[in-house]
């Protein structure tokens, strides 16, 4: 089994903390085999309880910042702070500007410096959690074989720590993957979308259909033209506007996105034909360092890596919530503001339960929460080929 690239010196320290937290004593890393198996030793004297307890608080600390699977869509994360500013938001309105009476005076009136002026706001609300939780069955004959040696430890870490955190960082990406497409499912329910194949046609009177656009002798113009209106829509975003994002009855919000505030996910099939049809510059490099990005492989199912499925969670103009069941076959992108959407995970846990004495095993239990969001009233433009299905 592979050892995650940990070596001997690696070893001899998670081993030490582990002893130390198990005795309550300070111990030193070993520094040669002979000393490994003896500090091993005195761990297993103070018992399985305790050893399991220090093994469990090690590697977990261990598991949730060493993950050999690197989660997908990682530009969705936020951390707690950005999160709670998402869960109430007021969002400030813009009124119009008020006729100068400076250059009205008239003698012998005055001019009412405390007349009121009220802010107009909207306040949005975003809450959104889904829950895991795992349970990983651990044998004191695995416990006792780990102490036998710096070999079988390091068998022990990897296997406690890679299946683990693999099912960890997966747990993160379904959360972000599901985030992704309920956004993108709100928004053309919403009819804020860009139908890309009729832009083309506006734009040079060339029609196109999702199957023909890849046909080689239609794609070097497409993927040319593709490139300079993303980069045109990515400026577009910066000015203040109502362009991108939903808007409420209640008033007008204005929006605007800064180069260095925006993230981009372009699916990885047109890139990667634009990189083999020696296009690979379109997207060049000053556009990607301005702003954050991510290929994305497929958007919900590697089967059909394009197509977007959904029961959407949409906000209506009213502020009020609906479902809204949305198809499309050709979704190529997605451009939005990082709070549009994303998702931060709270309550980590790695808890062990007492050591069942006639089956000789422990259960680990790992748990946290991903809490995620989608706001409508963020800017986010999304880039599909063709129209939704009816």
């Amino acid at each position: 089994m592979a050892n995650l690239g940990l070596e001997f010196k690696d070893l001899s320290t998670i081993l030490a903390d582990m002893v130390s937290l198990a005795t309550g004593t300070a111990i030193s890393d070993p520094i040669n085999t002979s000393e490994f198996v003896s500090v091993a030793q005195i761990g297993l004297k103070t018992g399985y309880d305790p050893l399991m307890t220090a093994i469990n608080q090690v590697l977990s600390k261990t598991i949730f910042s060493v993950r050999p699977y690197n989660r997908k869509l990682k530009v969705l994360e936020a951390d707690q702070l950005r999160y709670g500013n998402h869960v109430r938001k007021i969002n400030y309105l813009d009124k119009p500007f008020e006729k100068n009476k400076m250059f009205d005076l008239v003698d012998g009136e005055s001019i009412d410096p405390w007349v009121v002026n009220k802010p107009s706001v909207v306040q949005t609300n975003i809450y959104g959690q889904v829950t895991y939780a795992k349970n990983s069955t651990i044998y004191l004959d695995q416990l006792d074989n780990a102490m036998q040696g710096p070999d079988q430890f390091a068998s022990f870490v990897a296997g406690q720590m890679q299946n683990r955190s693999d099912m960890i960082e997966q747990a993160h990406e379904t959360t972000a993957r599901n985030t992704v497409a309920n956004m993108i499912g709100g928004k053309i329910h919403l009819t804020q979308y860009i139908d890309l194949l009729a832009e083309y046609k506006a734009a040079t009177g060339i029609e196109l259909t999702a199957a023909t656009v890849y046909v080689p002798d239609n794609f070097v113009g497409f993927a040319k033209w593709f490139s300079g209106y993303v980069k045109t829509l990515s400026e577009l975003m910066t000015e203040r506007s109502e362009l991108f994002h939903q808007n409420f009855t209640a008033g007008t919000i204005m929006r605007h996105t800064p180069k260095d505030r925006q993230k981009a996910l372009i699916y990885t099939g047109h890139l990667n034909t634009t990189d083999a049809t020696a296009l690979s510059s379109v997207f060049n490099d000053e556009y990607m360092k301005l702003v954050e990005n991510e290929p994305i492989n497929f958007w919900q199912s590697i089967v059909s890596p394009t197509e977007i499925s959904v029961k959407a969670g949409v906000t209506k103009a009213d502020g009020t919530p609906e479902e809204a069941t949305v198809n499309h076959k050709h979704v190529l992108g997605v451009i939005f503001d990082d709070e549009a959407m994303g998702y931060t995970v709270v309550n980590e846990r790695s808890l062990t339960s007492p050591v069942n004495n006639i089956g000789g095993y422990y259960n680990v239990t790992d748990s946290f929460q991903d809490r995620y969001w989608n706001d409508y009233s963020e800017n986010c433009v999304v880039l599909t080929l063709g129209e939704p299905e009816a």
